[in-house]
């Protein structure tokens, strides 16, 4: 008896405190109407959080007949978390308060020795992420980390991270946790980038989509009935893989993957030596076409039809409300339009494809997605099972989306 009341308080103060993150300023008397509480439940309910430090009050309601109201809102500044987005070239991490607000961002080169040195570089980039919003680290309840590689649960390693020296010898998620000093979860980057589209990019509202990331790897975040689809070992969505493009049968597509060798940035640069002699970069590869320059079309072109291969298989596997590209070549809007026509050409139905709205930021955003909804759930609902979370909507600085 003593824990089914434990429960349904706990359910009562989590339903309080949805309703005051996304309503806030909100009155008691709106509270309870809007959760089903008596008046007089709410405001023991709201006085608790009140003196926790969770909830103050901003003022009284106006423009209404008869007595004024006291509303409330979250304190934003009582915890933090951290969302970290780790590359095979860049480190973002950013500080996020309560109420989904970016409060800080740091970016730097990934270190290339890797191994337990990234693990150093991830807790320094932190913290100078959280010294320049002025937070102190004891403020900080948690953190998500997105790594190019699948986490392993048994051991805390991330396999298939061929960009990350060593990264699959050692349990990652102890060593993060050990150095920021918070609980934190491991989380494969792409699969966080098509979370982050779903809550604050062109994936809204979208029960079933996929991210699709196209750079020097291939990956996709697939999201299906509204759920993260990971498989049995955390592996699915990994495109590059797929067993068509390259050879799949030589030995170096069992480590790259024989649909990345032939779609990825690696490929790109490499097709255009082959028809020119000249090594370029994919970003001036890109220019070249832009200049009339017939190999860089020709190079491009090529790719965008192995590429709308893949997609038109991932299109009649999963079915979704649309495919959202990021990565460093595929949020080019020149790519997409060859893309769009390719898959056109090749696949029978309409397939909705769009350029990620988020860009570089998207795994960012969706790392404090599952960050917050984490925080908020122990926070306030005592790690129940079965209590929903609604985030507000994120409040981001001035980013640039595919940029």
């Amino acid at each position: 008896m003593i824990g089914s009341k434990h429960i349904s308080r706990q359910l009562s103060r989590s339903a309080v405190m949805q309703a005051v993150i996304n309503e806030g300023p909100i009155s008691r008397a709106s509270v309870a109407k809007q959760v089903g509480l008596s008046k007089q439940v709410v405001s023991e309910i709201m006085q608790n959080l009140c003196d926790e430090g969770w909830v103050r009050e901003t003022g009284r309601t106006k423009g209404h007949v008869g007595r004024t109201a006291v509303t409330y809102e979250i304190v934003q500044d009582a915890a933090y978390i951290y969302s970290v987005d780790l590359g095979g070239t860049k480190i973002r991490a950013a500080v996020v308060d309560l109420n989904c607000r970016v409060v800080a961002e740091v970016v730097e080169p990934t270190g290339m020795a890797g191994g337990k040195y990234i693990i150093a570089q991830i807790g320094r980039v932190c913290r100078a992420a959280a010294q320049q919003a002025g937070v102190s680290s004891e403020s900080v309840r948690f953190a998500v980390v997105g790594v190019p590689g699948v986490p392993n649960p048994d051991d805390g390693s991330v396999q298939m991270a061929p960009n990350i020296p060593d990264i699959h010898t050692f349990d990652v998620s102890e060593s993060i946790r050990a150095e920021l000093g918070c609980d934190v979860v491991v989380e494969n980057d792409v699969n966080l980038a098509a979370l982050g589209e779903q809550w604050a990019g062109c994936g809204i509202d979208c029960d079933n989509l996929a991210f699709v990331a196209l750079g020097t790897g291939i990956g996709a975040g697939l999201i299906l009935n509204g759920q993260l689809m990971k498989g049995t070992t955390g592996a699915a969505g990994e495109l590059g893989f797929m067993a068509f493009g390259a050879d799949p049968f030589e030995p170096e597509s069992l480590r790259v993957g024989a649909f990345e060798r032939a779609a990825g940035s690696v490929a790109i640069k490499a097709h255009y030596f082959k028809l020119t002699g000249k090594k370029l970069d994919v970003p001036a590869i890109f220019d070249k076409a832009a200049d009339g320059d017939e190999h860089a079309k020709t190079v491009l072109q090529d790719a965008a039809r192995v590429i709308a291969r893949g997609l038109a298989t991932l299109a009649a596997l999963v079915d979704p409300d649309v495919i959202i590209l990021g990565g460093s070549i595929g949020h080019r809007t020149e790519l997409l339009s060859e893309i769009k026509t390719a898959l056109h050409q090749c696949f029978p139905h309409p397939v909705r494809v769009e350029p990620s709205q988020l860009g570089k930021h998207a795994a960012l955003v969706g790392g404090a997605a599952v960050g917050l909804s984490r925080l908020h759930h122990t926070l306030f609902a005592d790690g129940l099972a079965g209590v929903e979370v609604s985030l507000p909507q994120f409040r981001a600085p001035d980013w640039e989306g595919a940029a």
